[in-house]
């Protein structure tokens, strides 16, 4: 099926979007391995940058929610991948996490950084 749309597809960076989003939603990748973005962006800390800015504000808007009755309750804690940031560092994770407010939690760095919500630690 690859083959069609690369034979049909007008622009090869088409291709590359359109197969990285397939692979994105279909599989679900271990923590150390690298698609095929994270390895043309290889040395790149601002796409790294990015990417870590906008995981940690995801996660940061999930945690946020108020609760609602009869619903989940908001996720207390999340785990950033060594994927999201191996191209920055756990550190730069901890100062965008803790600047949003999440506190560290012992994890292993070389597999990802895990991190709890504050408010949910707070006691009304």
């Amino acid at each position: 099926m690859a083959e069609v749309i690369a034979a049909f597809s007008d622009s090869e960076r088409w291709f590359s979007r359109f197969m990285d989003r397939v692979l994105e939603r279909t599989m679900r990748l271990p923590s150390w391995c690298v698609t095929w973005p994270e390895l043309r962006h290889e040395g790149d800390s601002d796409y790294y940058r990015a990417r870590v800015d906008r995981c940690v504000s995801h996660w940061t808007e999930l945690a946020s929610k108020p609760v609602e009755p009869k619903k989940p309750r908001p996720p207390v804690e999340c785990e950033i991948p060594l994927r999201d940031y191996r191209g920055v560092g756990g550190r730069y994770v901890a100062e965008v996490a803790l600047a949003q407010g999440w506190e560290l939690r012992f994890s292993a760095v070389s597999e990802a950084v895990r991190l709890q919500w504050t408010a949910a630690t707070k006691v009304d």
